[in-house]
């Protein structure tokens, strides 16, 4: 390939990867954009990334509703950050013994947490098991282990990494000098396992920050547990939500309850904290994925 054709692939590359990029950031201004947009204008035009009007009555609302948002945020943020460090550990805990070749019974293991990537018990079984047999409905715990604590999917690329990745003679290395499994992990595999750690952590926090299921299913007296995507979800959903607050506060302080605009700032709400930490975590994410998943 010559200078020239090398120069041409590479503006035609560019002129993709700024395709793409414009595609994955336009649904996000979108978002904004219309969440400062007036709700006659949004009724009246549509989504549009230049409103004909500008209005802030959906953040003004949110503000005046400030407590139940900063407890929904606090509930997400205590579940994101418990799940996610619970779901590393136990995945780790899995998928480290898997990667080992002299693990007996190793491949029957194996099959089995794939086979549950195909295959489930569907929803009223799993229903049924936590709450009759685990009893978590309406408690704190409904938000974490219910179908987010361990994925399948995990385990199987946190295995691939580990042994692809950590070399036998380091390992083989640390035994001679004594060391015990529980210190080779912590000393010299997790140390040497930070692109998948992130990525693994990065896609459950993904999970558990996005999760709204759970809450729905879950929890059906304790509002007080709701995560803000069950806020969000209890907002959109709820005609009556919004009709009932409106009655007092909304109507003395001459507010229009904009209950098209709202949807759209709690959204901006719910993805923000996502969007500044992606970028932390991005280059650990992509090598974690590139390794994790092509070699096996």
């Amino acid at each position: 390939m010559n200078m020239k054709s090398e120069r041409g692939f590479s503006n035609g590359a560019a002129v993709i990867m700024v395709l793409l990029a414009f595609i994955c950031i336009f649904p996000v201004l979108l978002l904004f954009m219309s969440s400062i947009t007036s709700e006659a204008s949004l009724l009246k035009n549509g989504y549009s990334v230049f409103p004909e009007e500008f209005g802030f009555d959906a953040y003004r609302y949110l503000w005046m509703s400030r407590e139940k948002i900063l407890r929904a945020y606090g509930m997400t943020i205590a579940q994101t950050s418990v799940g996610t460090s619970l779901s590393v550990v136990v995945t780790t805990l899995l998928a480290y013994p898997l990667s080992r070749k002299d693990l007996p019974g190793r491949n029957v293991i194996a099959f089995y947490i794939f086979f549950t990537m195909l295959f489930s018990g569907g929803m009223i079984p799993s229903y049924m098991m936590w709450t009759q047999m685990f009893h978590i409905k309406d408690t704190f715990f409904a938000l974490i282990f219910p179908s987010l604590f361990l994925s399948g999917f995990a385990v199987i690329m946190m295995r691939t990494y580990f042994s692809t990745n950590i070399p036998d003679n380091v390992l083989e290395a640390a035994k001679i000098d004594g060391a015990s499994e529980v210190k080779i992990l912590l000393r010299i595999v997790l140390p040497m396992s930070k692109p998948i750690l992130s990525t693994v952590g990065l896609m459950t926090a993904l999970a558990y920050w996005n999760d709204w299921m759970n809450g729905l299913y879950y929890l059906t007296k304790r509002t007080d547990l709701y995560t803000i995507q069950n806020l969000l979800n209890r907002l959109i959903t709820s005609a009556d939500f919004l009709s009932n607050n409106q009655a007092n506060s909304l109507l003395a302080a001459n507010i229009q309850v904009p209950s098209v605009g709202v949807r759209m700032a709690v959204a901006v709400i719910a993805i923000l904290p996502i969007l500044v930490i992606y970028p932390f975590f991005q280059k650990g994410f992509v090598k974690g994925i590139v390794i994790g998943g092509v070699k096996g």
